[in-house]
């Protein structure tokens, strides 16, 4: 045993209080399967594009098959993942005719750069040809390959959180690299089978809490439905979406970037829901109430926002007032009197 300031360093467990991973010497693994399969679910869900022609959607992911784990070694992190995906499209022409489509993308992968992607884009057999097909080839494969881009990088931000333990001066030193041709033996997963929730990192972030209020020219009845309604959803935000408007109904708006679950309904009064942002840390959510209080000509509307990460706390006020209360107002009118 060497003596105290002598030897190699790596064998000194006081460099941690707890004697956890001294020096992040040891090889750590995490298995990010299953978390990965919903990130990529979200950031699919919802893309779209369109032009003078009409609009395409990613309305669908069928098919989630691979595997992802990160290892840590010496202070540096290895990313292996490798996935085969399968998604459906919808397209809309401005006549109002409708056409179906897939999306496969075989080689996700840390051998793979982006660009070198293939992304397989089609218009279903029994479909008639549309120009929409060009839309969705072009402009929807680099939107999807933006997507599958922003994966890796919550892979690598997101996800690793916890994984460089901090040495005796506090600092973790960060380092990544990707490794090729060295797949450990996972068990791969299908979205077609069971899937297992996804797991808990374990990682506690700091949270916050606030409330902000705003006035609507409108009543609580007539506030309340824009929030639970789809069509009017999708009018202020100016982009597709999915709303269930019940106790239990999901929710997912703005591009697939905001979703979440809504938990409790007490009509024209109260709207609590499970609500996040899709780059937060995984299954974390944010508990919104929503309180329409009737002031006369007017509805007070109270949101008290619980469990927001510290760090996004200006981002999520700034993000309720220009996406919801600005954008609300501006769509219905319920900002101006009229005299």
């Amino acid at each position: 045993m060497a003596k105290w300031g002598e030897g190699d360093p790596r064998w000194i467990v006081e460099e941690r209080a707890d004697a956890t991973n001294v020096n992040n010497w040891h090889w750590t693994e995490r298995d990010a399967t299953n978390w990965s399969s919903d990130k990529l679910k979200s950031l699919l869900l919802g893309v779209n594009v369109e032009n003078e022609e009409g609009s395409c959607e990613v309305t669908e992911v069928s098919k989630v098959e691979g595997e992802a784990s990160i290892n840590n070694r010496k202070g540096k992190l290895i990313f292996f993942y490798e996935w085969n995906l399968k998604a459906t499209w919808t397209a809309k022409s401005k006549a109002g005719i409708k056409y179906k489509g897939t999306v496969e993308v075989p080689n996700l992968s840390d051998e793979n750069d982006m660009e070198d992607l293939d992304i397989s884009v089609s218009l279903n057999k029994d479909e008639p040809e549309t120009p929409l097909t060009n839309l969705m080839k072009t402009k929807g494969a680099e939107k999807i390959r933006e997507a599958l881009g922003s994966y890796v990088g919550f892979l690598k931000t997101e996800f690793t959180q916890g994984m460089i333990l901090p040495t005796a001066n506090g600092v973790a030193k960060l380092q990544s690299t990707s490794q090729s041709k060295a797949k450990l033996n996972k068990t791969q997963i299908s979205s077609s089978g069971t899937t297992a929730a996804p797991i808990n990192t374990g990682v506690k972030i700091p949270t916050c809490k606030f409330s902000i209020k705003e006035k609507f020219l409108t009543s609580p009845a007539d506030l309340y439905r824009v929030f639970l309604n789809q069509e009017m959803v999708q009018a202020f935000t100016h982009a597709p979406a999915t709303v269930d408007g019940e106790r239990g109904g999901k929710f997912r708006l703005l591009d697939g970037n905001v979703f979440g679950e809504f938990t409790e309904l007490i009509p024209d009064e109260k709207i609590i829901m499970k609500w996040r942002y899709n780059n937060w840390p995984c299954e974390h959510y944010a508990t919104i109430t929503m309180s329409f209080m009737d002031r006369s000509s007017e509805t007070e509307l109270k949101v008290d926002c619980r469990g927001v990460p510290e760090n996004e706390e200006e981002r999520t006020k700034e993000g309720w007032k220009r996406y919801y209360f600005e954008a609300i107002k501006q769509t219905f009118g319920y900002g101006a009197r009229l005299f």
